[in-house]
This record gives C-alpha cells, structure tokens and sequence, in this order.
C-alpha cells in the first residue's frame, strides 16, 4: 500500500513539475505542495489509487489557484 502510494505521489509531483514551466515560484509551490497533499488527503479518505490520483488532481488545481491569487496580492 505504501509502494503504490509512494509511486503515485512521485509521478505526481514529475508530472506536475514538468508542466509548471511557464508558471510562477508561487504557483508552482501551489501546485506540487498541493497536488501532494491532495494525493494524501484522497488516499487516506477514499484509498487506492483512484482516490489518490482524484486528491492530487483536486489538490494540484486548488494549489496552483491559490499561487495565482497570491501573486495577485503580492505583485513584484
């Protein structure tokens, strides 16, 4: 179970990393911290691995939301 949870948090977070080119340090942190959490948060509630993928696509979403917003608030 942790194998599977651990293979699926670090394709996550290659996942999200990689497409985070064109994104801002904030919506990166947004993204990977939440799309990592969310991958938690879903397995520990639903489990397997339809609920962990559901939480860290969730999480990376909300994550990268909540970068946006705070460069928003904190133009450089």
């Amino acid at each position: 179970m942790r194998r599977s949870l651990f293979a699926v948090l670090a394709f996550a977070v290659s996942v999200g990393i990689g497409g985070c080119a064109s994104q801002t340090r904030a919506e990166k942190v947004g993204t990977v911290g939440g799309a990592a959490a969310g991958a938690a948060i879903g397995n520990a509630a639903g489990g397997g691995t339809l609920g962990t993928i559901g939480g860290a696509a969730a999480g990376g979403y909300l994550g990268n939301k909540a970068g946006e917003a705070y460069d928003k608030k904190h133009p450089d």
